[in-house]
């Protein structure tokens, strides 16, 4: 029976790092780390999600501030905003909080967000930087992941990693952090299952990592024994919130899992506080410590 990997546990002791480190911080310049979402109109899940990183940024001790924009802003008008607060030495991390409308070319004006203030780490230049191992702001969901494993303590050197799904904010960069860490990795996608071949990558995977969207996608009994799985996916069925793998079949396979919720989710945004940190001292320690 595989131990549950209890995010709400990991993310507490991540927080009383970063709640230490800020203290430090403050005493050392006087000021915390100012950090700014944006976002666009009033929908309600993203607004108690904002919610939330707010209630954790003061507990961390951090200065969380939400910009909210009328639902009929323009690009050019949100790159207006977004340059105003990259020239603002007090703001140190910047956000752009999804959903935005559909008029809004998201990518395109996420790279307008200045690479040392870019919270999410998902610039298209932090990304070309996290290929060379030459960023601390990484993907929010990836960094999440890296720390449950890190929890288990198993080397990922070798190890059989793979990744159900290919996002650009979660599968592709989560496969660049777990090459750094010298595993095998393969990254499955839906020409992978349309090929047949799903089943068969999963069954060979000593670390398994499913971020599709897909309630109960992988079966239980595919799961190799001993296996590491983190389930990154979040369905609400019949008024319950699951993931992406049979968790209760898995578990008996597994020799560590995540839940549903209370697994990546918790830990996701601790990471964003943590990139926060890190943009932080990047900008305002940078003589002392670049």
């Amino acid at each position: 029976m595989a131990t549950i990997l209890d995010g709400r546990v990991l993310a507490q002791n991540i927080k009383s790092v970063l709640q230490q480190e800020v203290a430090e911080l403050k005493e050392k310049t006087g000021v915390v780390p100012r950090l700014v979402n944006v976002m666009i109109g009033l929908d309600h899940s993203a607004c108690a999600y904002a919610n939330s990183q707010k209630k954790v940024a003061e507990n961390i001790g951090i200065n969380y501030e939400l910009t909210i924009l009328p639902s009929d802003v323009t690009q050019q008008e949100l790159i207006t905003v977004i340059k105003r607060l990259n020239a603002d030495p007090c703001v140190d991390g910047i956000m752009i909080h999804k959903p935005i409308p559909a008029a809004i070319d998201y990518r395109a004006v996420a790279n307008y967000v200045d690479i040392e203030k870019d919270l999410e780490g998902i610039n298209v230049a932090n990304i070309g930087k996290m290929i060379l191992g030459e960023t601390r702001l990484i993907p929010c969901t990836p960094a999440a992941v890296m720390e449950h494993l890190k929890s288990t303590a198993i080397d990922l050197k070798g190890k059989e990693a793979v990744i159900v799904g290919h996002s650009e904010i979660v599968g592709k960069p989560l496969s660049l952090l777990l090459l750094r860490e010298l595993a095998t990795v393969t990254v499955c996608h839906l020409a992978t299952s349309q090929a047949g071949r799903l089943v068969d990558h999963v069954r060979r995977a000593e670390i398994l990592v499913v971020a599709v969207g897909k309630a109960s996608l992988i079966k239980g009994d595919w799961i190799r024994e001993g296996a590491v799985v983190i389930d990154v996916g979040i369905n609400r069925v019949e008024d319950k919130m699951v993931g992406d793998v049979e968790f209760d079949a898995a578990r008996k396979r597994a020799s560590f899992i995540t839940p549903v919720p209370g697994g990546v989710g918790p830990v996701t945004v601790v990471m964003l506080m943590r990139n926060g940190v890190e943009a932080y001292k990047s900008q305002r320690l940078k003589k002392d410590m670049y």
